[in-house]
């Protein structure tokens, strides 16, 4: 037959058992957490803390009204100190010239009088309008036009490129001719305002006895001039004259 151990032990002294543990252990934890949240709080607190207390607060701005009787008196003028004043060197010699000097009486015609503003009007100033009309009169001369013989630099910006109106071909040299010879001149022309070529330059040449012929011709070429914003402008110009046989 079996025995109870209830019979054997007596109640008082079992002590503890599962349920009791359970309970005071979820008490000691509550406890732990509670108190390491105390903990880690009053570190983070302490850290951030200074940093709270001594940031910059926002700036106030404290606006005080005047009243006129608030502004007092103005002060005194007379207490100031006055400017220095400023040293003037004078004229080593006095100007004789424009100095009036007083006519007596006596020496005064009184038939002398000035003339009013309305005689002033009326009088006509005279003009020279020639030689020998008079001593130290304006003399008119025939306008002086001003050409701009410089070339232009070799470049130059333009709205409208110049176009050839009239073309003369060159002359071909005999001495070329009869000793059957070809070639190529490449020109550089000056084109001035008026459409009119002013210089002609050898840019490039194969055989040098073509190059008068292509430079003779080059010169009676007329153009339109080129065309800038505001107005006509002189520019360069590419010429190639390319001498060929006819019967080659």
């Amino acid at each position: 037959m079996a025995t109870d151990i209830t019979t054997l032990v007596p109640y008082k002294n079992w002590g503890y058992g599962a349920v009791e543990l359970k309970a005071m252990a979820q008490i000691a934890m509550t406890k732990g957490m509670i108190f390491s949240t105390l903990i880690m709080g009053g570190a983070i607190g302490t850290y951030y803390l200074p940093d709270l207390l001594m940031g910059d607060e926002e700036p106030v701005h404290m606006v005080r009204i005047l009243k006129y009787t608030d502004l007092g008196p103005p002060p005194s003028i007379q207490g100031q100190q006055a400017a220095p004043a400023v040293q003037v060197a004078a004229a080593s010699v006095r100007p004789s010239i424009g100095i009036p000097v007083p006519v007596p009486d006596a020496e005064v015609s009184p038939e002398q009088t000035i003339m009013t503003q309305t005689e002033l009007s009326t009088q006509s100033a005279p003009v020279d309008l020639g030689e020998g009309a008079g001593t130290g009169g304006a003399q008119i001369e025939q306008d002086i036009q001003i050409e701009d013989d410089a070339p232009p630099p070799d470049f130059v910006a333009y709205e409208k490129e110049p176009v050839v109106v009239r073309k003369v071909d060159p002359k071909y040299p005999e001495i070329a001719l009869r000793a059957g010879l070809e070639g190529n001149v490449y020109l550089k022309v000056w084109v001035d305002k008026e459409g009119k070529v002013r210089k002609a330059v050898v840019l490039k040449s194969d055989a040098e006895i073509f190059n008068q012929a292509a430079i003779d011709a080059a010169t009676q070429w007329v153009f339109t001039p080129a065309v800038m914003q505001k107005g006509p402008v002189s520019v360069w110009v590419s010429i190639p004259f390319r001498f060929r046989l006819s019967n080659k």
